[in-house]
C-alpha cells in the first residue's frame, strides 16, 4: 500500500507541490474524499482551503459520459460536440442540469455553512483529490475553476490510472500525481486506511483550515443542519433539518409519488427558503419497503397521518414549542399536506402546493384554516384544472399562482425558481404573521 490514509497521502503530495508556496495559490478539496488530503496541501503551503463543488451533465443514457459540469456562482461548461454526436436535446440538457443544480446547491451550502467562496479570478488554483480512476469528475472541476477565472489550473492526486491521468494534461496546465500503477484497478486499493470521509469530517477541516486562514470568515452558520430520525408513531423515518438563526418559522416537505428527501425539486425549494432565513425538515414519508408497494404512494390518510406525526416529533424537540411551521407539497404530498393541515393536531401556519394534486383531499379541503398556495405550471393543463377545482373546495385564504410555460415538473429553464420564489414569499409573509 503506498499511502497510509488520505493524511499520508496529503503529506506526501504537498512535498510535491513545494515549488507553489508563497505564490497566489488555492487549494481546492475535491469532496468528501479530496478534503483530507487537500487540507494536509493547504497547511504545508500556508495556503487558502476551500472545496469545489461540481456536478457532471451526464448523457440521459450514459450518465458516466459527461457532456459538460456545472459549479457554483452559476458556472456552465457544455460540451457541445459530445451533446450532437449523443443527439441530446436541449431540453433534455436542462432537465439533468436542474437536478444537478440542486444537488450542487445542497452540497455546497453544506460544506459552506455560510462562508463566502474563495474567489479563483487571476489566481492558480490546486485541484486535488484522492485518486483519479476514469477521471471524469477531475475533468470537470478543472473546468469549473478555469471558468471561475482561475488563471492556471494545477490538479494533483497522489494516485491515479495511467491513462486517466494522460488524458487530465490536456485539461489543467499541470498534473502531478505521485504514483500511477499500470495494473491500477480502484483508488481505494492504494491505501490501508479508506474509509468513507463524512460530511462531518469535512466541516471540520475546512474550520481549522478557516482559522489558520484569517482571510476567510464564517457568516452567519445555520444553527442546526443535520440529518435527523423522525418517529412518525412507532415508524423511523430518515430526515434532514435545516435551521437557520433567528428563523420566523419551520416548514415541513411532504414530498409525492413516492419521492423522498433526496428530491431534487424540493431540495431546490428548501435552499431558497434557507437563503431567505426560514428553516426546512425535509424527511422520507414512506419507509424504504413502503416505497416498493405502490398502494402506500396513493395512501393519502397514512400519508397525512405521517405529516402529522413529524410536526409532533418536532414540536417535541428543544426549542421548537411555539416555532411557526408550514406545509409544503408536491404531487401527491401536497394533498397530504392539507389534509394534514386540517388535521385538529397541528397548528400550521401556511400551506404551499408545487404542482399538487389537492383534489387527492377530498372533503378535508372544507376544513383547512391555514393560507394556502397553489402553484401549477401553465402547460400542466389536467393539473391545472384539479387545482381550480380544489380551490374552490377551499374556505381559508388561498391563491393560484400559475407559472408561464412551465409544465407539471418544472423542467424548463427558470420555472423551478419562479415556484421557489413563490413559495419562498408566501411563507415569509405568514410564518412571521
Amino acid at each position: 500500500m503506498p499511502f497510509i490514509d488520505r493524511t499520508d497521502a496529503g503529506k506526501r503530495l504537498a512535498e510535491r507541490l513545494d515549488e507553489f508556496r508563497g505564490s497566489d495559490i488555492v487549494v481546492l478539496g475535491l469532496p468528501r474524499g479530496g478534503v483530507p488530503v487537500a487540507y494536509e496541501v493547504a497547511m504545508a503551503l500556508e495556503a487558502p482551503l476551500d472545496v469545489i463543488v461540481v456536478r457532471k451533465l451526464g448523457v440521459p443514457f450514459q450518465p458516466e459520459l459527461a457532456m459538460g459540469a456545472i459549479g457554483e456562482d452559476g458556472v456552465r461548461v457544455v460540451d457541445t460536440e459530445t451533446m450532437h454526436a449523443c443527439q441530446v436535446t436541449p431540453s433534455e440538457l436542462h432537465g439533468i442540469e436542474a437536478g444537478e443544480r440542486a444537488e450542487l446547491e445542497r452540497r455546497a451550502r453544506r460544506f459552506r455553512s455560510g462562508r463566502p467562496r474563495e474567489s479563483l479570478r487571476g489566481r492558480t488554483a490546486i485541484v486535488v483529490d484522492d485518486g483519479v480512476a476514469t477521471g471524469s469528475t477531475a475533468r470537470a472541476a478543472c473546468q469549473v475553476a478555469r471558468a471561475q477565472g482561475a488563471q492556471r489550473i494545477v490538479l494533483a492526486v497522489p494516485v491515479g490510472a495511467p491513462s486517466a491521468i494522460a488524458a487530465l494534461r490536456d485539461e489543467a496546465d499541470v498534473v502531478i500525481c505521485i504514483e500511477q500503477p499500470p495494473w491500477f484497478r480502484a483508488v481505494g486499493q492504494w491505501y490501508g486506511n479508506f474509509r468513507q470521509t463524512t460530511d462531518d469530517q469535512v466541516l471540520e477541516l475546512l474550520r481549522r483550515a478557516a482559522r489558520r486562514d484569517t482571510s476567510i470568515t464564517v457568516a452567519n452558520p445555520p444553527v442546526s443542519d443535520e440529518e435527523v430520525e423522525v418517529l412518525a408513531g412507532d415508524v423511523p423515518l430518515e430526515g434532514h433539518l435545516t435551521v437557520p438563526e433567528n428563523c420566523p418559522g419551520v416548514v415541513l416537505f411532504a414530498h409525492g409519488s413516492g419521492s423522498g428527501r433526496h428530491s431534487p425539486r424540493n431540495r431546490h425549494v428548501a435552499a431558497v427558503l434557507n437563503e431567505a432565513g426560514i428553516g426546512t425538515l425535509l424527511f422520507d414519508l414512506l419507509t424504504h419497503d413502503e416505497e416498493l408497494d405502490r398502494r402506500y404512494v396513493f395512501d393519502i390518510e397514512l400519508l397525512a397521518d405521517r405529516l402529522i406525526e413529524a410536526t409532533r416529533w418536532l414540536r417535541d424537540q428543544p426549542g421548537f414549542e411555539r416555532t411557526p411551521i408550514g406545509y409544503f407539497g408536491a404531487s401527491t404530498g401536497a394533498a397530504a399536506a392539507l389534509w394534514a393541515a386540517a388535521d385538529s393536531r397541528t397548528d400550521v401556519a401556511a400551506v404551499v402546493s408545487r404542482g399538487g394534486r389537492p383534489d387527492l383531499a377530498g372533503k378535508q379541503l372544507r376544513a383547512v384554516g391555514a393560507p394556502t398556495l397553489l402553484i401549477v405550471g401553465g402547460h400542466d393543463h389536467v393539473v391545472l384544472d384539479l387545482n381550480r377545482a380544489a380551490q374552490a373546495e377551499l374556505h381559508c385564504e388561498n391563491e393560484l399562482a400559475v407559472v408561464p410555460r412551465a409544465t407539471h415538473l418544472f423542467e424548463e429553464p427558470g420555472a423551478l425558481d419562479h415556484a421557489a420564489q413563490l413559495a419562498r414569499g408566501w411563507f415569509l409573509g405568514h410564518l412571521a404573521a
